[in-house]
């Protein structure tokens, strides 16, 4: 993350100065920031994957992403960056036409279909992890990959933004109103805040849990050619919904299926397989079902406790949380459903 908003400053920097008229001044500096766009959608990528995932080193293959960088630095020095300080002087003014017309095109373009490609892979990727995440926690407050998704969005918008306004003044020859690179660029800035602030305070995926990335449960399909017999898998549901009732495992508000699973015997995969398939819920679901009921229960019977506290005791971590689950299951609020039960 450190090097993507670093890299986001340079080029903001370098339209600052292009904005100012230094490229006049200093004529060699000018092109040096116009590649940088490509590495946008590689960064975003690979910030998403590894905020996610237990590793911290990049695969050699990952080094692939940034290839478009590379090759657009090549064509620049072929075409642009051997100019003598009068030449860029002229290209910047239109005078020659090789660099404005045929390679600044083509970067566009690639800019674009980078971005826009990168967006949906980050995305589709995150979609994914989210699953991973509900197959396996009971409490996701710490590890919520909501500011992921806003963030894939809002670099997503920002792509398709400067999609429209590249169209509307480049292809068809639009004059905006008023300066749109400058509000182009602001948001800019306004995404490195959010991202910034939102990537400090989030919590790795695995080192705050006591379960690894190998023993994650992973999704639905890797259990479908089980080899869980179906009678083995009758009686260990039947020991499950004993055990959540005898030993309430969901009380402890950071639960993971590995940890039940240890207690019922079995590998996380098969647990995750008997909760799919006989409760219809992931185990996020699952545990905080009980977790509400537990609150409901409690709630009628002691009237002392604030609703907040009577949710911290039934095993929830967090006030967003259990407002966010109870109304999933009850259709109301906390304070309405119990209203509505002392009528």
């Amino acid at each position: 993350m450190a090097v993507w908003l670093f890299v986001i400053g340079i080029h903001l920097t370098g339209y600052f100065l292009f904005y100012k008229g230094y490229w006049e001044i200093y004529p060699n500096l000018t092109g040096v920031t116009a590649p940088l766009p490509f590495l946008y959608g590689p960064f975003l990528y690979l910030y998403v994957l590894y905020s996610i995932k237990s590793e911290s080193r990049l695969r050699k293959i990952d080094y692939l992403h940034f290839a478009p960088t590379l090759m657009s630095y090549s064509l620049m020095s072929h075409f642009f960056f051997f100019y003598s300080a009068n030449e860029k002087v002229q290209v910047y003014q239109g005078t020659i036409d090789d660099y404005n017309g045929t390679l600044a095109t083509i970067m566009l373009v690639g800019f674009i279909i980078s971005g826009i490609t990168y967006t949906i892979l980050a995305y589709r990727n995150l979609v994914k992890r989210e699953k991973v995440v509900k197959e396996n926690f009971s409490d996701t407050t710490r590890i919520n990959l909501k500011w992921l998704r806003y963030t894939i969005i809002g670099i997503g918008l920002f792509f398709i933004v400067g999609t429209i306004v590249s169209v509307l003044r480049e292809v068809i020859g639009f004059q905006f109103p008023f300066n749109a690179d400058i509000l182009f660029y602001s948001v800019l800035v306004g995404f490195i805040v959010f991202v910034g602030y939102s990537g400090i305070r989030q919590q790795d995926l695995f080192t705050s849990t006591n379960i690894k990335e190998r023993e994650l449960v992973k999704t639905e399909s890797e259990y479908k050619k089980s080899s869980l017999k179906v009678e083995v898998a009758n009686n260990k549901h039947q020991e499950l919904l004993d055990f959540m009732e005898r030993e309430k495992p969901y009380l402890n508000n950071k639960l993971t299926i590995s940890e039940l699973a240890e207690e019922l015997s079995l590998s996380t995969n098969h647990l995750s397989q008997i909760i799919n398939q006989y409760e219809e819920v992931n185990f996020h679901d699952f545990i905080n079902k009980y977790r509400v009921e537990e609150f409901i229960l409690k709630a009628q019977r002691d009237t002392s406790f604030s609703l907040l506290g009577i949710a911290y005791d039934s095993g929830f971590n967090s006030k967003s949380t259990f407002n966010t689950v109870f109304k999933k299951f009850k259709s109301l609020t906390p304070s309405q459903y119990i209203s509505k039960l002392k009528k």
